[in-house]
């Protein structure tokens, strides 16, 4: 073997060891001291809603469960408003109505209990978590969703607020705008609603009609603002739920991305947990909080797994509203956020052993 040829071995198997040292120290350091912000219990919750985490890690630092912080934490924003798009008082329909979803998740067992269009009671999860743990059933819905929740022995009280009435009588003077009726398209005829949904109120019927220009329909970044929680224990049980009263002026009978299991929230505690916000109409499609939940299983770090789900959906819906949160079995977090205009940064809440109080952190929308 010539000294040319020794060398060029002697380099390459230098350049190998080298390699396999590097990724040898990598492991080593990735594994003693993991890359972001990892600590368990942790608590996490989209939006600014600071009480909300505080409850929920109280509960778990009293030696409560990662379902009771969930619901300790999504139950205070019920209790407390939170920015009008959560609880009783808030988002009425094109009735004037209040109505409320909600949704809570087991990842130890998979279970999920879930209501919508829940009438007349102020708490949603409670009665979510109900569903869960008293019945076969994972969602119920409508009125025989508050029959059921009466009979659990919650309390019904009215859930319109002078705050509400407002807000519907505003949008009652303004000709019913902005609402969520398809408006008329260009260049051919699809069935479509009378009176023209653009410039009066209903009620509306079915119209074959010649279509003209779309009417842009952007979502206000207050009308989806549902909270979601992720809770995992300090010996790695996971849950997740929301809560919300859903889209302002919605058509009544409407439900969202909140109460269904892979869209508002996702739980397992094989990989982890994520939670959506955002324009559920939209966001349910594309299930993002499973998928991120599957992606994290799958290797994917939480804000590489949340920025995935997010792109999915602007593939099809480049100037949709939304956000999701997400948090690994050894409590990363990270979260990802799609950019429209007033939407250029998402705040979300941080509770662990870090800190004595709720961390504000915030994540720029891409």
């Amino acid at each position: 073997m010539t000294s040319a040829v020794l060398c060029v071995h002697v380099h390459v198997a230098l350049r190998q060891d080298n390699m396999f040292v590097s990724l040898l120290i990598y492991t080593l350091l990735t594994l003693l001291f993991p890359l972001g912000h990892a600590s368990l219990p942790v608590v996490i919750n989209t939006w600014p809603f600071k009480n909300a985490a505080a409850a929920a890690w109280s509960a778990l630092q009293s030696g409560g469960s990662a379902l009771d912080a969930v619901e300790k934490g999504c139950a205070r924003c019920e209790i407390e408003q939170c920015d009008g798009s959560v609880g009783y008082g808030g988002s009425p329909d094109e009735t004037g109505e209040t109505t409320l979803d909600a949704m809570i998740m087991n990842g130890d067992t998979m279970e999920v209990g879930a209501v919508a269009d829940l009438r007349r009671i102020k708490n949603a999860i409670g009665v979510a978590r109900a569903v869960m743990e008293h019945t076969e059933h994972t969602l119920l819905v409508g009125e025989s969703a508050s029959v059921f929740a009466e009979n659990m022995g919650f309390i019904a009280e009215d859930l319109t607020t002078n705050t509400s009435v407002n807000i519907f009588s505003q949008w009652l003077k303004g000709n019913c705008q902005p609402n969520y009726r398809k408006p008329e398209y260009e260049s051919s005829f699809i069935q479509n609603v009378m009176p023209d949904p653009s410039k009066y109120c209903g009620p509306y019927k079915p119209k074959a009609t010649l279509l003209r220009n779309r009417r842009a329909q952007r979502a206000s970044i207050h009308s989806h603002d549902t909270i979601g929680m992720l809770a995992l224990d300090q010996d790695g049980h996971v849950a997740a739920g929301t809560s919300t009263n859903g889209l302002k002026h919605k058509v009544p009978g409407r439900v969202g991305d909140s109460p269904i299991a892979g869209a508002g929230a996702y739980a397992d505690s094989s990989a982890g947990a994520a939670a959506a916000t955002g324009d559920g109409d939209v966001m349910m499609r594309f299930l993002p909080s499973y998928l991120a939940v599957e992606l994290m299983r799958a290797g994917a770090d939480p804000s590489a797994a949340c920025k995935t789900a997010i792109s999915r959906i602007k593939r099809h819906y480049s100037e949709f509203f939304g956000a999701i949160i997400c948090a690994n079995t050894t409590g990363h977090y990270g979260a990802a956020c799609n950019k429209v205009p007033g939407f250029s940064q998402f705040h979300f809440m941080v509770s662990n052993s870090e800190a004595d109080i709720p961390l504000l952190k915030s994540v720029d929308c891409f």
